[in-house]
């Protein structure tokens, strides 16, 4: 394997060793769990869009401004180094989310850790991508990424199934006591999801920081004069950049499909517990699913991608998602697309089935497109900025998706209802498209 080859799949291992932190505990482990702790769908939704929506905060007003120190600064591997830690604190403070001794705030307070940590280790790792490959070649190379982290993504999601969360009786999805002597009674099996999650994540970046390599840092300061510097620097691109238009545009854009996108993600798990009454391991097989075309659509899409561009890929993947959004408040025990069903009918199950693959497929071409377009949008020379604006974009709305849905949820008392903000916030990112310009307003600099 030559150099360059390992550089790519160590960078490919960050996708495989982060990917559980969304498939385990955003979606389709954690979350559901939080509503069986707390015992009614609506008032977990409404916790958790709440609690994720506040680091979705922190993550807005710190994203772009730690782009910024690094490309002044240098030294993106440093950054990653410190969010790992907090993503492996993070996640391993959730095996403390036990029945007989459960604190919410402290729980949301661990979770948010974690979240951050990894949000804001994907900014420097994906502001990498230009250096791996050409420009016809990074699309490819971003939906492989993609695809082998949901591939990793459902391994650690069927070890969690097969060997260790326990359902109502008990025991695994193949029959078994949770491995290691956990305690089904006290939910051991299913909080151990927390520890996973930090143990994948250690042994799996091994690879990433083994074969990664930046290039020769062109800093012109250290990191302190960065940080002073910062603040003016993001002033000055952020007063700038209506004059890029496409770049304007498309953060606008991404903003809203991406924070309806990671609506979908969130509150999945959290929906079909509460409104389809699915077990932790019915969730996780609707995750299995919704990881096997993920992982196929991003391979398919990464290719599509560097044949089309990212723009069609982009568009006609946001054009499913506001289309199963719809289907999925129209999904409930008792009435499928507006047509009643007996309470003990399977139909309402295989329709949620087919949404989560539909989800799976459209969400994985949709953000392996969304960061090659990025690229294709920005200035060479800003590109951690860039990402970090994109992460500002992604995120500086990123509470409307979680804190609408719980608000109305609250309001209506409906799971169901609770979900139809999203249907919106794609329609916005469909119309801003427009002004997207496949190849961005490279003659446009930033000051």
């Amino acid at each position: 394997m030559t150099s360059a080859k390992k550089r790519i799949w160590g960078w490919y291992f960050f996708d495989w060793a982060s990917q559980p932190y969304n498939t385990l505990l955003i979606t389709f482990i954690f979350a559901p769990y939080i509503k069986d702790l707390l015992g009614d769908g609506s008032r977990a939704q409404a916790a958790w869009g709440y609690g994720i929506g506040l680091a979705g905060l922190v993550i807005a007003l710190l994203a772009p401004l730690l782009g910024v120190v690094a490309d002044k600064a240098g030294g993106r591997m440093r950054f990653i180094w410190l969010f790992s830690v907090m993503y492996v604190v993070g996640a391993c403070g959730l095996w403390y989310a036990a029945p007989d001794n459960f604190n919410l705030y402290l729980v949301m307070f661990s979770f948010a850790i974690g979240l951050v940590g990894m949000e804001f280790a994907t900014i420097f790792t994906n502001a990498m991508l230009p250096d791996l490959g050409t420009e016809a070649e990074i699309g490819k190379i971003s939906g492989s990424g993609w695809a082998f982290g949901y591939i990793g993504g459902l391994i650690a999601l069927i070890t969690m199934l097969l060997l260790l969360a326990e359902g109502k009786t008990g025991k695994t999805l193949i029959g078994i006591s949770p491995l290691f002597g956990l305690d089904a009674e006290a939910r051991e099996g299913t909080r151990s999801v927390g520890p996973l999650t930090a143990i994948w994540y250690v042994v799996f970046m091994i690879p990433f920081f083994l074969w990664v390599k930046e290039p020769a840092s062109k800093a012109t300061m250290g990191i302190m004069a960065a940080a002073r510097t910062a603040i003016p620097e993001l002033k000055l691109s952020l007063r700038a950049l209506p004059k890029q238009r496409s770049l304007f545009a498309y953060l606008g854009s991404s903003m809203f499909y991406r924070d309806a996108l990671n609506g979908m993600y969130v509150f999945g798990g959290i929906y079909a517990a509460g409104v389809l009454e699915w077990q932790v391991t019915q969730v996780g097989v609707f995750g299995i699913l919704a990881s096997v075309t993920g992982a196929l659509f991003a391979w398919l899409g990464g290719k599509a991608d560097s044949r089309f561009g990212p723009k069609p890929v982009i568009t006609l993947s946001v054009i499913v998602l506001t289309l199963v959004a719809i289907g999925v408040v129209m999904v409930s025990r008792t009435s499928v697309f507006g047509i009643p069903v007996e309470a003990t009918s399977k139909l309402p199950d295989i329709a949620f089935y087919i949404l989560g693959a539909m989800i799976g497929a459209a969400g994985g071409a949709l953000q392996s497109a969304s960061r090659t377009m990025l690229v294709r949008q920005t200035d060479p020379a800003r590109i951690t900025e860039s990402f970090g604006l994109y992460a500002l974009a992604g995120k500086a709305t990123s509470f409307i998706a979680p804190l609408s849905i719980g608000l109305v949820t609250d309001i209506t008392g409906s799971q169901q209802l609770g979900i139809s903000p999203l249907i919106v916030l794609f329609l916005i990112g469909l119309i801003l498209l427009w002004w997207v310009k496949p190849q961005g307003d490279r003659n446009v600099g930033y000051l």
